[in-house]
């Protein structure tokens, strides 16, 4: 007895390859951005470029995104929740003492923006034309400041870092030089740190700031 038509042994000639889900088509034009980006900026990339990169038509690409700009945002969702996981990992795992914590917060910091260094670039330039972009980065810069205000304090009712310039306004001055600092050295942008000095030259400002002469071991 034959076998029905959905029972027959596939020999993978003459089928059509597997419709993609719409998480597929989402993930393929968030690919094709990111390797796009890296190879120009976003100015120069057109909504048919992320559809055609994507294997999918330009209509297909609206159901998705409404724009360049949505692209990036939900990029730096995805980028900003592995640097948000990285930081809470740092902060919330015993260190071996002071320098070890914040060396590891800004390690962490570094490692995952330097993963996705054009999307770093092609953020920085863009929060200067769109209002969505600039919005969620203040709400991501907000709560880093915060977990940094957090630490600081901390440090300083142990008695391990001396009472100085609210903690706040420090966190945000200091996590402001990272913002700055990370971008000059992915963009080229002005005079800049070189990668392999980064993370130590950011720790040794950061241990200065916070801990005065005092610097831990």
């Amino acid at each position: 007895m034959p076998a029905a038509a959905d029972e027959l042994p596939s020999t993978g000639r003459g089928r059509r390859p597997p419709r993609p889900s719409g998480d597929d088509r989402e993930l393929a034009i968030l690919t094709t951005a990111e390797r796009l980006l890296a190879e120009r900026p976003l100015g120069a990339i057109s909504v048919d470029d992320l559809a055609r990169g994507a294997g999918i038509s330009r209509p297909t690409f609206y159901f998705y995104f409404s724009s360049k700009d949505a692209v990036l945002l939900s990029l730096l969702d995805r980028v900003v929740e592995e640097a948000d996981t990285a930081m809470r990992e740092a902060f919330g795992s015993p260190a071996t003492g002071a320098r070890d914590g914040w060396a590891r917060a800004i390690g962490a910091y570094y490692d995952t923006f330097r993963a996705h260094r054009p999307l770093t670039v092609a953020w920085a330039q863009a929060r200067s034309t769109s209002d969505e972009v600039r919005g969620l980065w203040s709400a991501v810069f907000e709560r880093w400041v915060q977990q940094s205000t957090a630490a600081i304090d901390a440090e300083r009712a142990r008695g391990a870092a001396p009472a100085g310039l609210p903690a706040r306004d420090l966190a945000v001055a200091l996590t402001s030089m990272n913002e700055r600092v990370l971008y000059a050295t992915f963009s080229g942008d002005g005079p800049a740190v070189a990668e392999a000095d980064v993370v130590e030259v950011l720790l040794g400002i950061w241990l200065s700031a916070v801990y005065g002469a005092a610097i831990p071991d």
